[in-house]
């Protein structure tokens, strides 16, 4: 018998759409359309500002023959432009590539070939680096450059329309494209690339628009609240918060670098309810001269990933007026999917207690819908014993649809049904996870991923190198940097001030390592590294204390 449910009760247009978080922004400007979306130093936008300019990109991108399934790039600071792409480059039905800042020329003109990128829109401010890149790379896209008026510089990029002046070729009226499937791409970031060349995570439709959601009420976080762009967007897509404050009609105060003062001022002037950040960003609050902290009139939701703070710090921003709340994800799963649920009974433990609580990543997060630590030969979940290490696995609407134009890796990445994150981990008896180690690879300062093997890489190019091997050191500022271990050829020599000049000319500058230790490395019998007493070793040299 045929189930009732089913029959003559099909999809059609009145009863189904694709999900899609471009939505949020068409709804604010028909309900809120004079609410405040962005501030940005003098600049006040209306959401039905936002909306216009964003349809304008689109309508721009498209008679430039942008159309489906093209990839458009940025290189952009937390800036109005950088949100109005998150909107305007899906409606003109592209994919969002967001390139870091801070990579290297040959990094950003691999990511370019790679994703086949048909337009590039690139802030003045990293003109030089552009202009490298392209250089390098085999695509030729169609060149904007954004002239950020609060950051205005006079140099242009060649043959590069200027951003205010191509928005004035699209149409504000322009019947914005919805993604055919919400297994559509929205979005492409690049892993930090921990084996070879990095790896580009494709997101949809569908997981950005229930991450965006399980932001805001994971979060608690209320209708018009203000949110501080400390994370950087090309981050996950700002771990789709871009998304979640035009759901609430929330207002984005934008915030070019990260330093104390403007953090301090903007907190007080725009009254800021919520930001998010690596720890270095609570360090740099927490840093500020007493000139510059001001009396904060509401608590500041703060949300944090990595590495747990140190209680010291908690402690310090609580008092400053600020709620911690520790997440935990990756790139694959849209930013965060884990988050340290706090109980209200907690709140009577005693501080050494409450500690150990803390630095637990968590409970999955709303929109995923199972998350586990397992045994990656058996895939049979560990013991909840808070001590039996195993492989952290994700599985739901939230992990990525895959790499991009890696089959290999995809394949490798979903095996037996679960995405595998690399990272180890434990699983406590209430079912919370706590992380005990990360891929072995992977360095993460400051919020930034840092291969070890890129690191490697480079000093073994050094002409006196014979051996070394890169791990994790505790960094007072920044989490963790990098530490070198150094293994220098017989008759030969070289200091750590030319191995970090070496560095600095072949790689990122927050690549380097900030300590060189020469020594013999230590290996199996076999000839394998053995990280885990060089980390050992690095851990009881002492936090880095980085200016």
């Amino acid at each position: 018998m045929s189930n009732p449910y089913n029959t003559d009760l099909d999809r059609n247009p009145a009863n189904y759409q694709p999900l899609t978080p471009i939505s949020f922004l068409e709804r604010a400007a028909d309900v809120y359309p004079e609410h405040t979306a962005i501030i940005h130093g003098s600049i006040r936008r209306s959401y039905l500002e936002f909306y216009k300019r964003s349809l304008r990109l689109a309508s721009a991108l498209s008679k430039q023959g942008i159309i489906r399934g093209d990839t458009v790039s940025v290189i952009l600071p937390n800036t109005p432009a950088m949100l109005e792409s998150h909107y305007g480059v899906p409606m003109s039905g592209a994919v969002l590539h967001s390139i870091n800042t801070r990579l290297d020329p040959e990094t950003i003109a691999y990511q370019l070939d790679h994703s086949n990128s048909k337009a590039l829109i690139v802030d003045r401010e990293f003109l030089e680096t552009a202009k490298s890149s392209l250089k390098i790379a085999k695509v030729s896209p169609i060149l904007i450059d954004y002239n950020d008026s609060e950051h205005k510089i006079s140099d242009s990029l060649p043959n590069a329309t200027e951003y205010e002046s191509f928005l004035l070729e699209g149409d504000e009226s322009f019947d914005w494209i919805m993604p055919e499937d919400e297994w559509d791409a929205i979005s492409l970031n690049y892993t930090s690339g921990t084996t070879g060349n990095p790896k580009g995570v494709v997101s949809h439709h569908r997981g950005a628009y229930l991450l965006a959601q399980g932001n805001a009420m994971i979060a608690s976080i209320n209708k018009h609240s203000v949110y501080l762009w400390t994370l950087p967007m090309f981050h996950c897509n700002g771990w789709c918060f871009p998304w979640t404050m035009s759901a609430i009609i929330g207002t984005h105060v934008c915030l070019r670098q990260v330093r104390a003062a403007p953090i301090w001022e903007s907190l007080y002037k725009n009254k800021v309810t919520h930001l998010c950040g690596a720890p270095i960003v609570m360090s740099t609050i927490l840093s500020a001269s007493e000139s510059e902290k001001k009396l904060l009139e509401n608590t500041v939701e703060f949300f944090t990933a990595a590495a747990p703070p140190p209680e010291s710090v908690l402690t310090s921003m609580k008092a400053a007026g600020f709620n911690i709340t520790h997440l935990y994800g990756l790139s694959e799963t849209y930013g965060p999917a884990v988050v340290n649920e706090w109980h209200q009974d907690w709140n009577q433990l005693n501080e050494n207690d409450q500690a150990s609580l803390k630095a637990r990543q968590g409970v999955r997060y709303l929109p995923l819908e199972s998350l586990d630590v397992m045994n990656p030969e058996t895939m049979q979940p560990v013991p909840r014993d808070g001590k039996t290490i195993g492989e952290v696995m994700f599985r739901g609407n939230v992990v990525m649809k895959g790499y991009l134009k890696n089959k290999s890796a995809t394949e490798e990445s979903f095996r037996d049904g679960w995405f595998h994150s690399g990272d180890l981990g434990v699983i406590h008896k209430d079912g919370y996870i706590q992380l005990k180690d990360r891929s072995k690879d992977i360095i993460i300062s400051g919020g930034e991923n840092i291969s070890s093997i890129e690191v490697e890489e480079v000093l073994y190019k050094h002409p006196a190198v014979e051996a070394a091997a890169v791990v994790a050191m505790p960094d007072e500022k920044w989490g963790e940097t990098p530490c070198a271990f150094v293994q220098i050829k017989e008759h030969s020599e070289a200091s750590e001030d030319e191995l970090s000049q070496w560095c600095r000319e072949n790689m990122a500058s927050f690549k380097i390592p900030r300590k060189f230790i020469f020594d013999n490395i230590p290996k199996t019998s076999t000839g394998k590294v053995q990280k885990f007493i060089l980390r050992e070793l690095a851990k009881k040299s002492g936090p880095n204390k980085t200016a």
